[in-house]
């Protein structure tokens, strides 16, 4: 057995079913591999950049490993973007990368780089394997490592020689399953005390919450304290729940803000959030303040970054909550029906004209065509903004947002490898036009692998964020964030997949939608919009507007 097919043989029983990337010299002896192996697809990119977003997405909805494929050199480069973009999100991915043959090594070979390094910041573990008989165990070991503790993604260079030798018939290992991080009882006892006697407290929800939604909504209607979410966290609560006051941080609700800086509430409960830039409103010091703040991750890091924590609870999310849940109890705090005020206004900035053709109107008309179970995978640019301010949850886990690292092209990759975790899930990609120009050619990734992503592309002709932001920084832009106007429904015709541009809010036709939507594939919508207006970035305007002068 050829040490590439040994490989696969571990992937394949550790419930690997899709290998996402591209083909090349240096990484064949796999792809040759699988032509034997019906059961692990092979999704080729157009861009092994794109193909890292797809592995990430599918980590994080599928709720396991993933893997990604590049060749020496060039491909291992490109997949770095996604291997950091995985880290920042915690998702464990495993990244192989082709390498020149042993003896080559140093002699200047094609596509010769020595990937290692340019992983190892944005890894758990990066590792180049000389040796055919130490190669399945390595990538077990780096597989355990990337489901293991906090889950990230690890990396494996492997030699062309190394892949094509015979290792024999090797035991093929399982992938152990990961260990659960409980909490220290005494730590969890004492949280619930100082929740008990501070009545008026308030719970922020980053993305770590994902999975434990269920008893976030337990413990907040037991205190009844009211809820906000980080912009990654968007999607994870309700939007009809009483106690949900909004998104804090980029381009949060004035609600949430307001609920932050009130000096009367004693308490703030923070979940799962690394309380990074966007999720604090630029380091909000009111976040904390005088507060007694309670942290719950399973990343001991994020503890005390910027904030004073005066319980950091490490453990599982879910198993904190769980265990916060009965000490509550035992404190004689039971479960209390929601009340409050309507809260799904959210105090959402008003649109200048309710009946204007701009990017709030836009978006909420295409919601209201799309299903109510739609995920929507949102890239990065100027419309993230107004999806953050404006969309509705009308779902569960409604949105993908990757506000940390902020990858423009991102959520193309994403739509990608959401619908192929879920495939029973619509999914629609809000991109732009910068973004599509960087990684649109995935359309006919979807394409050949007939999955129904609705792509909708906020076409304004412009690098719109960029535009925005130096307008406020510097008071004027540069003639080149503009760009020569494309219409993009005309290329993806060409392609021949489906496709409708928008150009008037009378043109949200219903019928036009429904059309997309049937498609048996991808379908794209254009909506060719410029909006001066400036979008709803929070503190952010300010932040900017102080800085140029």
């Amino acid at each position: 057995m050829k040490a590439a097919r040994a490989v696969l043989e571990f992937l394949k029983k550790s419930g690997i079913r899709h290998l996402f990337g591209i083909p090349a010299g240096s990484v064949n002896a796999f792809f040759d591999e699988l032509y034997e192996m019906p059961e692990i697809e092979t999704v080729v990119a157009k861009h092994e950049g794109a193909a890292s977003y797809m592995a990430a997405a599918y980590a994080k909805y599928a709720g396991q490993l993933s893997v990604a494929i590049g060749c020496s050199g060039p491909g291992g480069t490109n997949l770095v973007t996604g291997a950091a973009n995985a880290m920042r999100e915690h998702l464990p991915v495993l990244f192989l990368t082709g390498a020149v043959p042993v003896g080559t090594m140093g002699l200047n070979a094609s596509q010769e780089l020595d990937a290692v390094p340019v992983f190892k910041p944005v890894t758990k573990y990066s590792v180049l394997v000389k040796d055919a008989k130490e190669l399945l165990q390595e990538v077990a070991k780096a597989c355990q490592i990337a489901v293991s503790g906090v889950p990230g993604p690890v990396h494996v260079a492997i030699p062309i020689d190394v892949q094509h030798a015979d290792v024999g018939q090797p035991d093929i290992p399982a992938l152990p399953e990961r260990k659960p991080m409980i909490p220290d009882l005494e730590t969890i006892q004492a949280a619930a005390r100082a929740m008990a006697e501070r009545p008026d407290g308030c719970i922020l929800v980053g993305q770590g919450v994902r999975g434990s939604v269920e008893s976030l909504l337990e413990l907040a209607e037991m205190l009844q304290w009211p809820i906000v979410t980080t912009p990654q966290a968007k999607g994870c609560i309700p939007e009809d729940h009483p106690l949900l006051a909004g998104v804090f941080g980029f381009a949060g609700h004035e609600a949430a803000s307001n609920l932050i800086a009130e000096g009367a509430r004693q308490a703030i409960l923070i979940v799962g959030s690394s309380l990074g830039e966007t999720a604090t409103n630029n380091y909000n010091v009111h976040l904390a303040g005088d507060r007694f703040a309670i942290q719950l991750d399973f990343d001991q890091t994020v503890f005390g970054r910027k904030y004073e924590i005066d319980i950091p609870v490490l453990g599982d999310i879910h198993l904190s909550l769980l265990m916060l849940i009965e000490e509550l109890r035992v404190l004689g705090v039971s479960r209390r029906t929601a009340a409050g005020a309507e809260a799904a206004a959210f105090g959402r900035a008003a649109v200048k004209d309710a009946g204007a053709y701009n990017t709030a109107n836009a978006l909420r008309t295409l919601q209201n065509h799309l299903p109510v179970n739609t995920r929507y995978a949102v890239d990065i640019g100027e419309f993230m903004s107004y999806v953050i301010h404006y969309m509705r949850v009308l779902d569960r886990d409604s949105f993908n947002i990757n506000v940390h690292f902020g990858a423009m092209g991102s959520g193309i990759g994403s739509a990608i490898g959401s619908a192929l975790a879920e495939p029973d899930r619509p999914v629609a990609c809000i991109t732009g036009d910068g973004c599509f120009f960087m990684h649109g050619m995935e359309i006919l990734t979807a394409k050949e692998a007939k999955l129904p992503v609705l792509f909708v592309i906020m076409n304004n002709a412009r690098l719109g964020m960029v535009y925005h932001g130096h307008a406020l920084q510097f008071k004027r832009t540069h003639a080149s964030f503009e760009q020569e106007p494309v219409d993009i429904a005309q290329m993806a015709a060409a392609m021949g997949i489906p496709s409708y541009r928008v150009e008037a809010m009378d043109d949200f036709r219903e019928d036009a939608i429904h059309r997309l939507l049937a498609a048996n594939g991808p379908a794209v919508l254009e909506i060719a919009l410029k909006d001066n207006n400036t979008p709803p970035m929070g503190d952010r305007v300010k932040f900017l507007s102080s800085f140029g002068k």
